[in-house]
């Protein structure tokens, strides 16, 4: 594995993420509350992986940008716009998950749920958009390297 494969797993872990927190929703909606435990407690470990796999990539990358090689004003608008949404509630997910899933930890279900109804909507957004800002990153349109 190299430095240029994080990405990919990253969008895994992501899509993988994606997966499990809509089955996680599924879950609590049928009654299954060990079933809804399970899938978020996995949806956060494969997140919290994310996390290590985005901060090593970036430690690994000193920080370099990934540009985006789209170039009608439209798609660039659509992923900036996106990217920026994705960024901002990338950052409040990291506090509102861990919190809403303490208030579950604690058996503080009315707490957990009224969170929850914030929280969901919110890393759904997130996880989704992060396995297409690498989609529109690294395999739609990917910056053409300078001659």
């Amino acid at each position: 594995m190299t430095v240029h494969d994080i990405p990919t797993l990253n969008a895994a872990l992501n899509a993988t993420a994606t997966v499990l927190i809509t089955a996680g929703f599924v879950f609590i909606k049928l009654g299954q509350r060990d079933l809804h435990r399970a899938a978020m407690m996995s949806a956060t470990v494969v997140s919290t992986l994310f996390l290590v796999g985005y901060v090593t990539h970036k430690i690994l990358i000193r920080g370099v940008h990934t540009p985006f090689g789209g170039e009608r004003a439209f798609l660039r608008a659509f992923y900036y716009t996106m990217l920026i949404s994705h960024i901002i509630l990338a950052i409040a997910i990291a506090y509102l998950v861990p919190r809403t899933f303490l208030f579950a930890l604690k058996g503080d279900y009315v707490s957990h749920k009224r969170w929850a109804k914030f929280t969901f909507p919110i890393w759904y957004y997130v996880s989704v958009t992060g396995v297409l800002v690498y989609f529109f990153l690294y395999q739609w349109w990917p910056a053409v390297p300078a001659s």
